[in-house]
């Protein structure tokens, strides 16, 4: 299966594999949506897909290193552990690092590449999947230009902060190009203990698009991709009385804490017109992605033990207490994913119809040596290393086949009904290794396969007001890790609400219910299950996860000003929906990692002179760390509520060239806003950046 544009999305240009097409399109769509569009994201200089997010309703995201390196984010049912129950994709191809086998999202794509988000969260997100319980994110990348042309951009910000974004493409003949270039370079916002390194990152992301029009209704495009990253970065994050004290610091042991990640993808898509009304679009795609985040294991029992009020580990975190065999991992693996996927869209009287096919499959290998050091004075020496087994040394493998039929059908000029029938077939396998792989020492598999129905319509009750209401079933793979006997988590997904359109004026509420058999987290250190567990899954039981979406949207005049305002909130109410023995959980206890309620707003004040200013203003609220903690009400299980102002100011220099101004979290609000992993975790602070944009 893959994402094609429907008979309410229409391409804008040879590469553009779309979902909704635009702003106006999401508006009208039968099932909830959203997109963000390029406008926003160039006025709002975005290059954090966390915060860009945060301002689309349904979606929860739970920040981790103030960067958006791995975000980790959730839409409505699917909870926030590493983005791994969101199905995300770039230019309509999945793009996590194994999709079904181990989808965590420790890859992601770079942010300032992307000219639009959309978001889909209602029935028709079963043309897309494997993830089906909450919503599909797909990310638009650079668009081949229509004439020759180009752009760059440079800005600077505090912290050594350094981004900077180059294309340069002609789509106005047969033979189509774009190169594309993008650095971004920090120190970081933290200090790190008794040490000389930063703790920042540096990204390079190179892309080239090549395209050939052969006439006659046949159109070729060939996408290739590298990126590189490396981080200073940690898992290792701070007790509560040293977070309140200041939230920026880091432990001296997590000094030689660094992740690198190398990522290649390669597409090649075939657009054919079989006739007037029939059209294919087939892509092959194949994606590499290799990370060694090498970093402290076990550092938040240390911090669990200091939080409890043990002194001595305090001394090890402040390096004035020695201590022996603290262990130092390679957290080495490689993933693989290829595919194929076709599409055939065609159009009978008042039907169109969609037809699409994927075969796919993905692979993660893990192989993790262990080195072992001594604090000594403050300094750490080296003791010995060990080879890895069990664990640590394992691959795991996902083969999975998936159909889907959708019928947009315009009953009449008010009434719009859209049916999905989507089947996914998945077999997955764990092979767990010795010291070598010269023999296996134990395996495990699981089969999976589901069928997954899905209707959703909208009805046009007059000129301003519009209704709409959907279904679907929705299905997450559990993963390479699940043995035979464990069953997917399944959900019954509903949505009813109403629009109302006028002028400039968008008004949207969504009430959306979701009724699961049984809500599993998939396990990892860096976003532990509720039972503790960092690998495998867990299984909480029964849940209910039902709320509220509202946004708003409305464009003043006056004069020489515009004024566009808007407004987003979500309200969550996530339970466990019965006692469940195994788990310990019981009818009422609050799922982790979604908060109650998150709230955005954002104000322009645009001016003929072509001075702009923007004001986003974000709320999210704390959030559960582990299920269950509004029963339990134990210390330290849970986030803090956040409040951050940011300010955006754009001058036009000339018709192609814009200066720009930012100051992100104006107020210079700090909370704990994540728990995981290994201890609380601040937000960025107030940080000023300026740079300058130039088309040629």
């Amino acid at each position: 299966m893959a994402i094609y544009c429907s008979a309410n999305a229409q391409s804008t240009g040879l590469e553009t594999i779309e979902i909704l097409g635009s702003k106006a399109n999401a508006q009208k769509m039968p099932g909830s949506s959203y997109y963000v569009d390029k406008e926003q994201i160039e006025n709002e200089l975005s290059a954090d897909i966390n915060q860009v997010l945060k301002t689309v309703p349904g979606v929860y995201v739970r920040e981790e290193e103030g960067g958006g390196l791995r975000p980790n984010i959730g839409i409505r049912g699917a909870t926030s552990e590493r983005t791994d129950k969101v199905t995300v994709m770039e230019d309509g191809v999945l793009i996590a690092p194994a999709p079904y086998s181990n989808p965590s999202a420790y890859y992601f794509p770079t942010m300032m590449r992307m000219q639009s988000i959309e978001i889909i969260k209602g029935a028709p997100l079963l043309r897309y999947g494997p993830q089906t319980t909450g919503g599909v994110i797909n990310l638009l990348s650079t668009q081949i230009p229509d004439s020759l042309s180009g752009r760059i951009s440079t800005f600077f910000g505090e912290n050594n902060q350094l981004n900077s974004h180059l294309y340069f493409g002609d789509g106005s003949g047969p033979f189509q190009f774009l190169f594309e270039g993008v650095r971004q370079q920090t120190d970081g916002f933290k200090s790190i203990d008794r040490s000389n390194k930063d703790a920042g990152f540096g990204i390079s992301d190179y892309v080239i698009k090549l395209g050939f029009d052969a006439g006659n209704g046949t159109r070729i495009l060939f996408k290739a991709q590298d990126s590189r990253q490396t981080s200073n970065e940690t898992y290792l994050g701070l007790t509560d009385a040293d977070f309140a004290n200041n939230p920026n610091r880091r432990y001296g042991l997590s000094t030689i804490d660094q992740m690198k990640n190398d990522h290649q993808g390669y597409n090649l898509t075939l657009f054919h017109d079989l006739n007037d009304n029939t059209k294919l679009v087939a892509t092959y795609y194949k994606n590499y992605f290799a990370r060694d985040w090498y970093k402290l294991s076990g550092g938040g029992s240390i911090i669990d033990d200091v939080n409890s009020g043990d002194t001595t580990q305090q001394g090890v975190l402040d390096g004035t207490t020695d201590i022996t065999g603290l262990n130092y991992k390679h957290n080495n693996r490689s993933y693989e994913s290829e595919g194929i996927q076709i599409n055939v869209n065609f159009a009978i009287d008042n039907h169109s119809v969609d037809i699409g096919a994927r075969s796919h499959e993905d692979s993660m290998d893990r192989f993790q040596p262990q080195d072992s050091f001594d604090q000594v004075n403050g300094s750490y020496v080296y003791q010995s290393t060990t080879i890895p087994s069990g664990s640590n040394n394992r691959v795991e493998t996902a083969d999975a086949t998936s159909f889907f039929v959708a019928d947009e059908w315009q009953v009449n000029d008010a009434f719009l009904v859209n049916a999905v029938l989507r089947y996914e077939d998945v077999e997955s396998q764990r092979k767990q290794y010795g010291t070598d792989r010269s023999a296996v020492a134990s395996t495990k598999s699981n089969d999976s396969n589901i069928l997954l129905p899905g209707i959703s319509f909208t009805y046009d009750i007059d000129s301003n007001w519009q209704s709409l209401a959907g279904y679907h079933k929705g299905f997450s793979p559990i993963g390479g890790g699940a043995s035979s006997e464990q069953e997917p988590e399944e959900s019954d997904n509903f949505e009813v609400g109403a629009r109302y359109f006028a002028d400039d004026l968008f008004v949207e509420a969504i009430y959306f219910y979701s009724d699961f058999s049984d809500k599993a987290e998939n396990c990892s250190v860096g976003s532990p299950c509720s039972n503790g567990a960092t690998s495998g899954t867990y299984v909480t039981g029964e849940a209910t996860i039902q709320g509220l979406e509202f946004q708003l949207g409305n464009t003043f005049k006056t004069g020489n000003m515009s004024i566009p305002l808007s407004l987003a909130y979500t309200h969550t109410e996530a339970e466990i929906d019965g006692n469940n023995n195994a788990s310990g959980f019981v009818s009422g206890d609050e799922l982790k990692d979604v908060p109650e309620s998150v709230l955005s707003a954002r104000a322009g004040f645009e001016h003929s002179s072509g001075w702009n200013n923007y004001a986003v203003f974000k709320y999210i609220d704390e959030m559960c760390v582990t299920t269950g903690c509004n029963r339990t009400n134990a210390a330290f299980s849970k986030t803090e509520s956040l409040f951050v102002m940011d300010f955006i100011s754009k001058y036009e220099l000339a018709a192609d060239t814009n200066l720009f101004f930012k100051i992100e979290n104006v107020f210079d609000d700090q909370k704990i806003v994540s728990r995981a992993p290994d201890g609380a975790r601040p937000n960025k602070p107030r940080t000023i950046s300026a740079g300058l944009r130039m088309d040629f």
